[in-house]
C-alpha cells in the first residue's frame, strides 16, 4: 500500500505561478480562507485577488510570486495533513524551500509571507527588471554548460548554472545578454532546446548577494525552530533539522545555486518512497522522473489533484 511508505512532501519555485491557483481550494476548504486572510493581513494587500485574479504580469513580479505560490503551497500541506498525510521529510526548490519550513513547524505562516515578499523585492532591487535572466537549458552536460558560463562571464557579463534541477536540465542566470549568448553558444554545442523562464531576476547568482546581506537583516527578526522532520537544504542537499543551520542556509541560498539533484538523492537516501509536490504545477515531478524513475510521484494543486493523490494513497 502506498499509504504504509515513507513520504516526503516537495514545494514548487518560481515559474510555477498561474492565475486562478488556488481558487477552488479557498471555496472548498475552511483553511484555505483562512490562510489566505492571515497572508492578506500580513502583507497589507490582498495576495488572493493576485492569485485568483491576476493580472500577470503583476503576479509574474517576484516580489508577489513567492508569496503567492507560498500561500497556495502551505494551504495544500495543511490540507492534507487534515486528511492525515503527513511526510516524514520535505524540501522545497528555491522560494519552495520556505514552504517546507513552514510545513515542518520552523518558520511561523505569516512571517513566512512577508519573508518571502521581501525576499522578492531585494533580489528584484538587485538586478533591475530587464536587466537579468535565467534559461532552461535541455539535454547538455552540467560541465559544458559550466564551461561556456565561465567563458561568457569573462567576455560579455556574469551567466552561472544556478539550477541543478535533473539529468538534462539545468537552468542558468546571469545578466540578459550574457545569458542570451550562452544560450546561443549552448545550442551550437548541442542543447536539445533552451527555454527563457518567465521571471523577473537572475535568482541564485552571485548577482543575488546584496539580495542575501539584506535577507539576512529580515531572518534576524524572524524566530526560528527547529524542524519537526528533516528538510533536505538547497545549498548543499543536506538533511537539515537544527534550526541555526536552517537560517544560515536561506542566506547562503539567496546568491547560491540550487542543487536539487542532491535534495532529492537525500530525500530518497532517507527512506522516503513516495514524493508529493504540494502547490501549483508538477515541474518536481517531471524533475523526479528525471533523477530516479522508481520514485512515486504525486501532486496536490486544486481538488481534482487532491481526490486523485488521496485515493492513490489509500490504495
Amino acid at each position: 500500500m502506498i499509504g504504509l511508505k515513507k513520504l516526503a512532501f516537495i514545494f514548487p519555485g518560481q515559474g510555477a505561478q498561474a492565475v486562478g491557483m488556488g481558487v477552488d481550494l479557498f471555496n472548498n476548504f475552511d483553511v484555505a480562507k483562512k490562510l489566505f486572510n492571515d497572508a492578506d493581513d500580513a502583507l497589507g494587500y490582498s495576495i488572493k485577488n493576485m492569485c485568483f485574479d491576476g493580472p500577470e504580469d503583476e503576479l509574474r513580479l517576484t516580489a508577489n510570486t513567492q508569496p503567492a505560490i507560498l500561500v497556495v503551497s502551505v494551504i495544500v500541506s495543511e490540507i492534507l495533513k487534515s486528511e492525515g498525510i503527513t511526510p516524514s521529510i520535505a524540501g522545497g526548490h528555491s522560494l519552495g524551500e520556505y514552504s517546507a519550513l513552514v510545513s515542518a513547524g520552523v518558520i511561523d505562516f505569516q512571517d513566512a509571507v512577508v519573508l518571502v515578499h521581501k525576499r522578492g523585492q531585494f533580489m528584484q532591487e538587485a538586478v533591475p527588471v530587464g536587466e537579468g535572466a535565467m534559461a532552461a537549458i535541455i539535454g547538455l552536460d552540467d560541465q559544458k554548460i559550466i564551461d561556456v558560463c565561465e567563458r561568457i562571464s569573462q567576455a560579455v557579463g556574469i551567466v552561472e548554472a544556478v539550477n541543478f534541477n535533473c539529468p538534462g536540465q539545468t537552468v542558468i542566470a546571469g545578466l540578459t545578454d550574457a545569458v542570451e549568448g550562452a544560450v546561443e553558444e549552448l545550442k551550437a554545442l548541442g542543447a536539445k532546446r533552451s527555454v527563457i523562464l518567465p521571471v523577473s531576476a537572475p535568482f541564485h547568482s552571485q548577482l543575488m548577494q546584496s539580495a542575501a546581506e539584506k535577507l539576512a537583516i529580515e531572518l534576524d527578526k524572524v524566530k526560528f525552530n527547529d524542524a519537526a522532520f528533516p528538510i533536505a537544504a538547497n545549498v548543499n542537499g543536506a538533511l537539515e533539522t537544527d534550526a541555526a543551520t536552517i537560517k544560515n542556509n536561506l542566506i547562503e541560498q539567496t546568491a547560491h545555486p540550487v542543487k536539487w539533484i542532491e535534495c532529492v538523492n537525500a530525500m530518497r537516501g532517507f527512506g522516503a518512497e513516495v514524493f508529493i509536490e504540494a502547490g501549483p504545477g508538477k515541474t518536481l515531478c517531471g524533475f523526479n522522473r528525471r533523477i530516479d524513475r522508481s520514485i512515486v510521484s504525486l501532486n496536490v494543486e486544486n481538488v481534482d489533484s487532491l481526490n486523485q493523490t488521496l485515493a492513490a494513497l489509500r490504495q
